[in-house]
């Protein structure tokens, strides 16, 4: 430790975590030699198996500090480093390979005999080799029964998920078909909108030139107004004698007999 200092405290700080992980895993896998019950067994195993992937992180993050330092180290120094990584990396294998076995040996206590019935302990110590013929005839027919129970109720929750599956894509493709039919209605709005708006265009060019026509009409009555009045009000004006139906009427001809 007093060596890892000198060189980092980094690589001293996780070395002390390392350790420390490491008697733990000790003093667990002493513990789960002690342990009968299984259930309590796995738990452990649990426990046991985070402590191992917390100490190959730590080795990783020790791994990383000795390459940003190996530069400024000696030789001697990176040797010793490798080394050390060496050791722990060992050292935990080792506790891999125990932590297999025993979970191995738990896979093992947890298998039933083929044999075993539900009926509770007593039957459990009926071991095959004790079985009469008839005995193991109708041992294996019930685990039969129990077979063709378990295939039926698996048949039926198939069943069950393939009617729940053909439900389903029925009611997808009336969704589908439901929006199809929106999308179609509104393509048709969009084209009376569109319709709507050119008729009105339509509608306004022909109200701007009937407005046109009727301010026209308008201007032409009150020009013959206006000349109307002139008139009346100076009959004998000579710039409106010309005009249809104002001009004062014609001196009547005298004929030449009329004369003589």
């Amino acid at each position: 430790m007093d060596s890892l200092s000198a060189i980092s405290e980094e690589l001293a700080e996780i070395d002390g975590q390392i350790a420390d992980i490491f008697r733990a895993l000790s003093n667990g896998f002493q513990k789960l030699e002690k342990i009968k019950d299984p259930s309590r067994q796995s738990r452990q195993l649990e426990e046991l198996t985070e402590k191992m992937r917390e100490c190959k992180r730590l080795i990783k993050d020790f791994d990383r500090e000795v390459k940003e330092v190996e530069n400024r180290n000696s030789p001697d120094s990176n040797r010793m480093l490798n080394d050390k990584k060496q050791s722990m990396i060992k050292e935990l294998n080792s506790y891999v390979a125990l932590k297999k076995q025993y979970a191995s040996n738990l896979e093992n206590n947890k298998r039933v005999d083929l044999f075993d019935g539900p009926g509770g302990e007593e039957e459990n110590v009926l071991l095959a080799s004790s079985m009469s013929n008839q005995q193991l005839i109708d041992r294996g027919n019930e685990m039969l029964d129990e077979t063709d129970q378990s295939i039926e109720r698996s048949k039926q929750v198939v069943q069950q998920t393939i009617n729940v599956g053909a439900e389903t894509a029925a009611a997808l493709k009336e969704q589908t078909e439901q929006m199809s039919r929106i999308v179609n209605e509104l393509d048709s709005i969009h084209f009376s909108i569109k319709k709507a708006s050119q008729l009105v265009k339509e509608i306004g060019r022909q109200v701007a030139t009937d407005k046109c026509i009727m301010a026209l009409l308008f201007l032409i009555v009150i020009g013959v107004i206006a000349i109307i009045i002139v008139k009346l009000v100076n009959p004998h004006n000579k710039n409106i004698q010309d005009i249809p139906g104002l001009a004062p009427p014609a001196p009547a001809r005298k004929l030449l007999w009329d004369q003589n």
